[in-house]
């Protein structure tokens, strides 16, 4: 059984409660300096302490164990690159402000974003591109973060949306029978036709909620969930909203609406039920989708959020890209990093399905940090249903940590223990540390370039550090 060193989080809960070292000595029956020696990493919690500790201030006892960290020091990395390159700092003092005291490797981030937004900012009013007003980040990017900050999973929403979908009788090849009796007897709200571009539109003022003919019997299905969440869950999307938002501003708004698809897809499929299934075909995306009768990106991303405590599915992080390599969307259960410098490593497999629509790609990457994962990708494509008009192709990633690969029915036949079997990749290029990747597109960031006329390298930006 590993030891459990906490003394951040202990001084921490000590400091919030404002006891003094002899107070919480008192209360854990322990001596004044015992406390002091675990405060300080100096000796390790033990079961009956932490036991304690659970009941004395009303914590899970999770809130002691170890962390994974790989996120926040990924996102250190990125932001501190520069006073990495100059050895400032090392990798090692960033593992340990992460591992020690989260909550300060935050402030650091954030103080970080702050500083960078400023420059960015003072760059684009003095070279005439924009003005010192420009707002630094879009509000869809806020939400992104939202999730991403919660790992993909709101607990709360998930248990309502699963008490609901009981209560309904939401169950495979009968969704939108329940969905459209509760809307109609609960809701007062019948079914109309929308003929114009928008996919579906709620009249208030008719009760009509109407619903796009080229919407697939799945789609309907989920537009008709988010609008009975906004209508029997509004409250409660308000005061989520509401932890990291203004009211009225328009992050709240798309948190809002987040929030609401979340509980709709919840309510689709019920964490339970399709917990089950998931693990009785090994996450096998397609056996899913056949089952529930829903899109591969809504199965995959409902995959995303299975992190109930006590009945977690695999950890898996979930991305959709473009052509052009922009993500719009990327969440993750898991500790991999995605970049805010600039686009993706152009070696992941996502990019690999665009060459082959229809078909599953597996890849087991491997981080500049050595942690492997094992990545499915397949690309999809969404048309209006007319003849000419342009549809919209994308690439749905989900992605596990190596330790989980075996649970996969896409692992079979894969070499998981070979870490030479992986494609190295990294967070993107501008703050990739493979500096002697071929593929780079751009310098790395706080890297000081190898400049010599009388040669060249086949690594297209080689580095000081290195002798080509």
């Amino acid at each position: 059984m590993s030891k459990t060193y906490a003394g951040a989080r202990l001084r921490r809960l000590r400091a919030e409660r404002r006891m003094s070292q002899a107070e919480l000595a008192r209360v854990l029956g322990i001596s004044p300096s015992y406390l002091n020696q675990m405060e300080h990493d100096s000796r390790p919690l033990t079961v009956p302490v932490l036991l304690r500790l659970t009941e004395t201030f009303g914590v899970d006892p999770g809130f002691f164990s170890e962390r994974d960290t790989t996120r926040l020091v990924a996102d250190l990395r990125e932001a501190l690159a520069g006073e990495l390159a100059e050895a400032r700092v090392s990798a090692a003092d960033l593992a340990e402000l992460a591992g020690r005291t989260p909550a300060l490797a935050q402030v650091i981030l954030d103080l970080g974003r702050r500083n960078q937004v400023l420059s960015e900012r003072l760059a684009d009013a003095t070279d005439g591109r924009g003005t010192a007003q420009d707002a630094p980040r879009s509000p869809h990017e806020e939400i992104r973060d939202f999730f991403y900050r919660r790992q993909n999973y709101l607990h709360d929403t998930d248990l309502a949306a699963e008490n609901l979908a009981h209560e309904i009788g939401s169950r495979p090849g009968e969704v939108l029978r329940a969905l459209s009796s509760r809307l109609a007897e609960g809701h007062g709200i019948r079914p109309g036709s929308e003929t114009g571009d928008r996919l579906h539109h709620f009249d208030p003022t008719t009760r009509t909620l109407h619903l796009s003919s080229r919407l697939r019997p799945g789609q309907r299905a989920f537009r008709m969930a988010t609008q009975l969440a906004l209508l029997e869950y509004g409250d409660e999307l308000d005061r989520q909203a509401a932890d990291d938002f203004p009211p009225g501003s328009p992050a709240h708004a798309l948190a809002r609406i987040g929030i609401a698809n979340y509980f709709a897809a919840a309510l689709i499929l019920p964490y339970g039920s399709f917990h089950a299934a998931a693990e009785e075909v090994r996450y096998d995306i397609e056996r899913l989708t056949d089952r529930y009768g829903l899109g591969y990106e809504t199965v995959c991303h409902r995959l995303s959020t299975l992190q109930r405590p006590r009945l977690r599915g695999v950890p898996f992080s979930f991305v959709r890209v473009d052509r052009a390599g922009n993500l719009s969307k990327r969440q993750s259960a898991t500790g991999f990093h995605f970049s805010r410098a600039g686009g993706t490593c152009p070696l992941w497999n996502i990019y690999e399905a665009f060459a082959a629509p229809g078909r599953i790609h597996v890849q087991i990457a491997e981080m500049p940090d050595s942690q492997r994962y094992l990545w499915t990708a397949r690309a999809i494509t969404r048309h209006r249903g007319g003849w000419g008009e342009p549809g919209k192709t994308f690439a749905i990633g989900l992605g596990c940590e190596i330790r989980h690969a075996s649970r996969l029915v896409y692992s079979d036949g894969l070499d998981l223990d070979n870490a030479s079997a992986a494609t190295p990749i990294g967070m993107g290029c501008r703050s990739c540390e493979r500096t002697d990747c071929p593929q780079r597109a751009v310098p790395p960031l706080g890297t000081p370039l190898w400049i010599d006329q009388n040669s060249s390298t086949f690594v297209p930006y080689p580095v000081t550090r290195e002798t080509p």
